[in-house]
């Protein structure tokens, strides 16, 4: 996948990108470019910086999912989204193909523990982080849904393991049972918006980020 940068926002305190699926959130193992190490390039190059350049992860997406990032050009600005984050304050609007019809609306609610690099649901009143969404389909064609999720919890694959577990796997998730390749090895999930509140000016800021073009055509993406 094509790792230039998409910049959705940017000013002193702030970078906004849009993700490209397939591209690291931040660096791994793999010694792969990440969306973080190619905003430090940009800047450095942009404004002519000398040395390393300050740029924090607010957000952050699996890999093969894409949509808003938002980091933080100053420390003071990491500080406080650090906290925003941490109250569950900023809205968190994704969007998903799933396998199969999925009913019009609802809610869902489980405990989820980690396992290595993979999320498990959690069948223990005591074992696990509680992880809670609110979904709505959108559309339906070729028995697969379009939904529309407000991520209220922030754990590790958590859309994905969540509609795994009631068998509407998201769309190229083999990790989690998926039978369905997508194209460029992503999965079916785009943050689609992020609002936070800014962390200076303290209003309210709302990014979106266009549904990527090698999603089928068989849905309405439409806000």
């Amino acid at each position: 996948m094509n790792s230039s940068l998409n910049v959705i926002f940017e000013d002193n305190h702030l970078l906004v990108v849009n993700k490209p699926g397939g591209v690291l959130t931040q660096a791994d193992s793999t010694g792969d470019r990440s969306i973080q190490e190619i905003g430090k390039q940009y800047l450095k190059e942009k404004y002519n910086k000398p040395g390393n350049v300050f740029l924090a992860l607010m957000s952050r997406i699996d890999r093969p999912a894409s949509g808003v990032i938002v980091m933080a050009r100053t420390s003071k600005a990491a500080s406080r989204l650090t906290q925003q984050f941490k109250q569950s304050t900023p809205r968190k609007i994704y969007y998903a193909i799933v396998e199969g019809e999925i009913p019009p609306k609802g809610k869902l609610f489980d405990k989820i523990y980690r396992r290595g690099a993979t999320s498990y649901i959690s069948e223990k009143i005591n074992k696990g982080k509680v992880a809670k969404l609110d979904y709505r389909k959108l559309d339906y064609a070729k028995g697969k849904s379009l939904v529309r999720i407000n991520l209220l919890t922030g754990r590790h694959h958590q859309i994905r393991v969540q509609f795994a577990y009631r068998e509407h796997y998201l769309l190229g998730d083999f990790r989690y049972g998926s039978k369905i390749k997508f194209p460029h090895r992503t999965i079916a999930l785009h943050a689609r918006e992020l609002t936070i509140i800014h962390p200076t000016k303290k209003e309210p800021l709302t990014f979106s980020s266009d549904i990527p073009e090698y999603w089928p055509d068989d849905f309405n993406y439409e806000l």
